[in-house]
């Protein structure tokens, strides 16, 4: 049976009993042996899911703190830099370099759509002082996942530096750093993770680092050169979130033993069982394109005469059943559906079931169905 309440956001996913339970762990000296080796054993392990030989630090942060932590390690103040938008996230990222002074250009696609590299090349052509790109490799404002690997080919073509929101997609979408050139990647202990919200994980390729040694952004306790001196130790620059730690070693090691690839498929058919379902039920997709449809969180517009936010009192209150509503431009007109990290087919069809009775009380007739 699918935990209770049945959490159907992209974030914070649920946590499994076992992790939950680490987390009641007494606490430990921060600073010795013990949470050393729990630092040591945590970072290396998050190297199999970045695909990387590089440092994973580890910080103390949600997400957006892991994307500032991006900016201020390899940017400065004036830098030319070419921002990838296709939601609410690509936009925060661009406002975090934009309030530390960088010299944002804008490429911004319709919601609901993937970027393009092509467009990406143009840009890169038609401005040779754009030296670095930020791109949200999957966007759970709308529900896509841009073509990451595609994108990076051509930022190596003309030799800048990649910055990637991948909060939503490492550990459950395909994400190769190393093979794929990518040059600062961040990500969320409260999406595929299985833990729960309050650590970021970044990691710098050797050009990243190059550019953390010219960059001129101020940084204090985001600076990344500190947090990989204190890893070498086994410890945190700072007071780190000591249970969340804990989570994370066991939640690793179930991830060990499930394996990448089968997390991966799993995201994948879970994915394409969501996207099938609510389109059976008679709703549209934001993301009409199955290429770039996301494997962790489904947007669906809301029908005519259907209020999101009584669908949704109706889900949770009479079914157990959490999903989240659309955020800025596209509240009120989607909801959307997280399937990622602790999913399995069992809580999607319980997702889906309990769809398919609220709709109809909402006054919507499944025309498809007549």
């Amino acid at each position: 049976m699918p935990l209770k309440p049945n959490l159907r956001i992209p974030g914070p996913t649920p946590v499994p009993p076992d992790i939950l339970k680490a987390m009641a762990r007494p606490m430990v000296n921060h600073r010795g042996k013990p949470f050393a080796e729990i630092v040591r054993r945590v970072a290396e392990r998050l190297k199999d899911f970045f695909l990387t030989k590089e440092d994973v630090l580890l910080l103390t942060a949600s997400g957006t703190g892991g994307l500032e932590a991006a900016v201020v390690n390899t940017l400065s103040p004036g830098q030319k830099v070419l921002s990838v938008s296709i939601g609410a996230f690509g936009d925060r990222f661009a406002a975090i370099a934009e309030k530390y002074g960088a010299d944002i250009t804008m490429l911004q696609y319709e919601w609901g759509q993937a970027a393009q590299p092509e467009d990406v090349r143009k840009a890169l052509e038609h401005d040779a002082e754009i030296s670095a790109v930020m791109v949200t490799h999957n966007e759970t404002s709308t529900g896509v996942t841009n073509p990451l690997e595609e994108i990076a080919k051509v930022v190596r073509e003309f030799d800048k530096l990649l910055l990637v929101d991948a909060i939503s997609s490492l550990g459950a979408i395909p994400l190769d750093m190393d093979d794929w050139g990518l040059d600062c990647v961040v990500t969320g202990s409260q999406k595929g993770w299985m833990v729960p919200p309050g650590l970021a994980f970044a990691a710098l390729s050797e050009r990243g680092w190059k550019a953390y040694e010219e960059s001129t952004m101020p940084r204090f306790y985001f600076d990344l050169g500190r947090a990989r001196d204190s890893q070498a130790k086994g410890q945190t620059p700072w007071t780190p979130a000591v249970s969340i730690f804990f989570a994370l070693d066991v939640a690793l090691e179930k991830m060990g033993q499930e394996g990448l690839e089968s997390i991966l498929a799993r995201h994948a058919r879970i994915g394409k069982i969501v996207r099938d379902g609510v389109t059976a039920l008679g709703l549209d997709l934001l993301c009409r394109d199955e290429r770039y449809a996301s494997n962790t969180v489904t947007a669906i517009k809301s029908p005519d005469g259907v209020d999101v936010s009584e669908l949704r009192r109706v889900l949770e209150d009479e079914h157990d059943v959490v999903i989240a509503g659309g955020q800025a431009k596209l509240s009120g007109r989607i909801f959307r559906i997280g399937h990622l990290g602790l999913a399995d087919e069992e809580d999607i069809q319980d997702a889906l079931d309990a769809l398919a009775a609220a709709l109809p009380k909402l006054g919507f007739t499944n025309a498809a169905a007549r």
